[in-house]
């Protein structure tokens, strides 16, 4: 039986190391700024330094988590979102309609805010860029601290870790694997596979049946109506138990120089040979006979 490698634990952060999360986002929260912070990887919006709603390609958004599972019509939410400016107020309407419970709206978007700023506060390749707004943006639901939400992502990083250190899976399209062979590809620090088959829970199920190379753990997410985060903790087991992987990038294959002046003169087709006088006055009595015929 192969056993497997316990992978490298995480590194904790204490409270000073989480705020480098986001340095902009702490500063912000503390002149209680109001506005919309720009990531590279999802958005976060603030009122008076708290986040009240957040949004990422990486994860569902409230309409989705609502009308997945019949909390909510999906021809109410349309019609909502038509006749309101953004989420936050296509919800107010619908909740002072009566169309929606107040319980379920709130449970919703904390889940959709908790999704997509775990998103929003990934490591990022590019500053953020945040946008001064004086609207108000208070209203019916709730908002939460920066420091609750970067507590509630480093806990989701180190979850997720700890199922299986790799995060390829994440955000790659993923594939069927067979679970009895190991990986021998290049990189000797990947964490090694069960040689057995673990069981696969109907939740996992319906992620596993999902997996066709093409779609993502995100379009699984938005598929099955669940979060993104739940939807990668699903994935990440069934990645350390052997039953899929990432799809590997294509690597294009290197062009080739252009070939030196040598190179091309040994390309070259060989000459056709010198037209001679007698060769021209054959072809002068073919023309004519030819002709006569």
């Amino acid at each position: 039986m192969t056993m497997v490698r316990t992978p490298p634990p995480l590194p904790v952060r204490d409270r000073a190391a989480a705020r480098a999360l986001s340095p902009m986002l702490n500063r912000l929260a503390e002149e209680r700024a109001t506005g919309v912070l720009v990531r590279e990887h999802g958005t976060l919006h603030l009122a008076e330094g708290r986040v009240v709603h957040a949004e990422s390609p990486l994860a569902p958004g409230l309409d989705v988590l609502l009308t997945a599972h019949g909390t909510l019509a999906t021809a109410a939410w349309q019609r909502a979102a038509a006749a309101a400016e953004g989420p936050l107020r296509a919800a107010g309407l619908l909740l002072e309609s009566g169309l929606l419970p107040a319980g379920a709206l709130e449970l919703c978007h904390l889940d959709a805010l908790y999704d997509a700023g775990y998103f929003a506060l990934a490591p990022s390749s590019t500053p953020g860029r945040f946008h001064y707004d004086d609207a108000p943006r208070t209203g019916p639901l709730p908002s939460v601290p920066v420091v609750a939400l970067e507590r509630e992502t480093l806990r989701r990083r180190l979850q997720l870790h700890r199922l299986w250190p790799d995060p390829a899976a994440d955000t790659a399209p993923l594939i069927r694997a067979d679970p009895l062979l190991r990986d021998t590809g290049p990189a000797p620090a990947a964490p090694a596979r069960p040689a057995r088959r673990a069981p696969v829970t109907p939740r996992q199920r319906a992620v596993l049946d999902r997996v066709d190379g093409t779609r993502t753990a995100a379009d699984i997410a938005r598929e099955l109506g669940r979060q993104a985060f739940h939807t990668l903790v699903d994935v990440r087991r069934l990645a350390a138990a052997g039953h899929l992987r990432p799809l590997a990038p294509v690597v294009p294959a290197p062009a080739a120089p252009p070939p030196t002046a040598p190179e091309q003169a040994r390309n070259l087709p060989p000459p056709l040979p010198p037209v001679t006088d007698p060769d021209i006055a054959l072809l002068k009595r073919l023309r004519d006979a030819l002709e006569a015929l």
